[in-house]
């Protein structure tokens, strides 16, 4: 369970979140995050968003919620949510996750966090709904989904260079195009 200050703004809660309860994440991917902004998929109960590495759902829950009223099933291939006895979400998962790398956390007792960790973490493999035919992304998130996650594998490739304001148009789909056969 985590609590927060009033005072935080809510992405240095989620740096915190990131450096405590994903001691894996490299610095360099939480500050591209950062500075490029996520995007989300929203929901009836919140959104979730997706990295080349993690699956972040946020799920709204009425304030004052205590970790005590709240049941996760965190498993590689399925998730399961209940607030106050009322089930919030359950299925199967888009992808394959490592269930004994998942977290969920509960902020200021009105938001819960899940930390989903890919198993695929290539750019390509980019979810198109958090459940199979549930909590589906529009065609336009999606493909600001698949961009964000090809400009994050160009800046893993390209430390030295901050893709996080860059644009990008044409074969990105898939992860964008293959550079590993051209010379140095």
């Amino acid at each position: 369970m985590s609590f927060t200050t009033g005072n935080e703004t809510h992405t240095e809660r989620r740096r915190r979140s990131f450096e405590r309860v994903r001691g894996k994440t490299t610095r360099m991917s939480v500050h591209f995050e950062e500075r490029s902004g996520v995007v989300p998929c929203k929901t009836p109960w919140g959104s979730w968003y997706q990295t080349m590495e993690e699956v972040f759902i946020e799920v709204d829950v009425p304030h004052g919620t205590s970790a005590k009223e709240v049941r996760c099933h965190l498993g590689s291939r399925d998730i399961e949510l209940r607030v106050k006895g009322q089930e919030v979400f359950k299925g199967k998962l888009f992808g394959t996750t490592m269930s004994d790398e998942a977290t969920w956390t509960l902020e200021d007792k009105c938001l819960i966090r899940i930390i989903l960790m890919k198993t695929n973490r290539e750019a390509g493999n980019c979810w198109s709904s958090l459940l199979e035919g549930e909590y589906c992304a529009n065609a336009w998130v999606q493909d600001q989904m698949q961009r964000k996650l090809t400009l994050e594998r160009f800046q893993r490739e390209n430390p030295g260079f901050d893709f996080s304001g860059a644009e990008i148009s044409g074969n990105f789909a898939g992860g964008g195009p293959d550079f590993s056969s051209l010379q140095k």
